[in-house]
């Protein structure tokens, strides 16, 4: 099993990069918004992978954050869900937006996110409720970014610099997990930390 590659992004395509590390060219299956940092990336970068073994192909995953591969291992754990749809979801809306939709039962929110139909949204919201509600505890999702002002001042600091909102939410609550009573500023330098990996 590979849990992580750290090394230099070298090649793109559609869907996925390839990490040079040691002189071995690794495809990794990238969410969207991955592949638009990575492949403009000239430093070396660190991906949190999932590999899937089946029949006919091994295949990797990669995630810029730990809290994404989390959120990919959940996913593929509801029937029907498999690893295209998952990266799918991850690459349209931002875990904080998703643990929000199904703690909310929101299911027009879901069926926005292409692949996801009516069907698949109500299998998510059941099966997913009570995960998402540990999820929200545990790992600073949900709600954490309405009830902590630092957070959501310093997701603003970010995206007025020039990062997009779902990564800035991102490296925002990644850095939040760390320490719950650090100032905005910390936040922001510790959040800026995450996105430079």
């Amino acid at each position: 099993m590979i849990a992580h590659l750290c090394g230099e992004p070298v090649l793109s395509g559609d869907k996925w990069v390839v990490i040079d590390v040691g002189g071995i060219g690794y495809q990794v299956q990238v969410t969207q918004p991955a592949l638009q940092l990575l492949s403009h990336q000239k430093e070396p970068v660190k991906l949190f992978t999932y590999m899937a073994v089946r029949e006919d192909a091994v295949t990797l995953y990669g995630f810029m954050h730990q809290s994404e591969l989390e959120m990919f291992r959940i996913l593929i754990g509801v029937s029907g869900i498999g690893p295209q749809i998952a990266m799918n979801l991850l690459s349209q809306i931002g875990i904080d937006d998703f643990a929000v939709a199904i703690l909310n039962e929101d299911e027009t929110a879901l069926t926005k996110i292409s692949g996801i139909g009516t069907k698949s949204a109500k299998r998510l919201i059941l099966e997913l409720r009570d995960k998402m509600k540990k999820v929200r505890q545990t790992m600073g999702y949900g709600d954490s970014g309405r009830t902590n002002p630092a957070v959501q001042d310093a997701v603003s600091a970010l995206i007025s610099l020039g990062f997009g909102e779902r990564e800035s939410k991102d490296a925002v609550n990644a850095a939040n997990i760390l320490s719950k009573s650090q100032t905005v500023q910390e936040l922001i330098k510790a959040a800026l930390q995450n996105l430079k990996r």
